[in-house]
């Protein structure tokens, strides 16, 4: 099964590290977001990927192209211009870094791709600027058990602030980012069928609009309830409290070896 990665949007609400490189190469610990997705999926069997590309794709590609020597030792001999790489610390993936256009809409990213996935292949898709500790191999199984063209997976979105509780006048006690109002929301990590595709006009459609909604609208579209962790990275904030989990090692999305 293959998996696509929405990478190309402009993360305007991160502008303090988006206008240097996409949003999905800003980097938690030493790797960009979008490796600690790909690690989540790998974990699960999913090494397959499209990367939807479109602001400062070059970034992702120099990324990816360099990935090996990066990541491995490396002897280059410059008199015969030759290099020898005595370690292989790469992972085990193939990537299709697509051109999806600069200012393409989700679905229209979606769409662009469509001549990558397979014909009548399952596929899963997600933002490349969040992190869960989301059990795919049970997504996709709930998926095929449902029999609906799509699912999502709904998540608690995460407090923004702390609360304190308060009895008799009196604080007893802090709570550090309780979720929201147990209300659910869309957290990505969809599990789709092709005939999706068919749903996007153009480059001009979200996906959260007409082909979600229109999927909801005919009993098409599944949610996965993920009661565990989920954190998106839409802000500097939000970012910096994933590079604290880390760090700390404490974090939750870290669900392989």
């Amino acid at each position: 099964m293959k998996a696509v990665i929405l990478a190309g949007g402009l993360g305007t609400r991160i502008s303090e590290e988006s206008h240097l490189r996409p949003k999905p190469m800003i980097e938690i610990g030493d790797r960009p977001i979008l490796w600690h997705i790909m690690k989540i999926y790998a974990h699960h069997g999913i090494t397959d990927f499209i990367i939807c590309l479109g602001h400062r794709s070059y970034v992702v590609k120099e990324y990816f192209a360099n990935y090996f020597l990066h990541r491995s030792d490396v002897t280059f001999d410059l008199k015969n211009n030759e290099a020898t790489y005595h370690t292989a610390k790469a992972e085990p993936w193939r990537v299709s870094l697509v051109e999806t256009g600069e200012t393409t809409m989700t679905g229209g990213r979606l769409k662009r791709v469509a001549s990558y996935l397979d014909p009548g292949e399952t596929f899963c898709m997600t933002y490349g600027d969040g992190v869960a500790d989301v059990n795919i191999a049970e997504l996709i199984e709930f998926h095929r058990s449902e029999g609906r063209e799509a699912t999502l997976t709904a998540v608690a979105p995460p407090g923004r602030f702390g609360a304190t509780v308060i009895e008799d006048n009196r604080v007893k006690e802090f709570i550090e980012k309780p979720a929201g109002d147990n209300g659910l929301i869309n957290g990505g990590f969809f599990v789709l069928e092709p005939s999706v595709l068919e749903r996007i006009a153009g480059d001009e459609i979200p996906w959260e609009n007409e082909p979600l909604t229109g999927l909801a609208a005919d009993g098409q579209l599944s949610a996965y309830r993920h009661t565990g962790f989920w954190q998106p990275m839409d802000t500097l904030r939000e970012k910096n409290y994933l590079e604290q989990l880390w760090a700390t090692g404490n974090a939750p999305w870290r669900i392989w070896a």
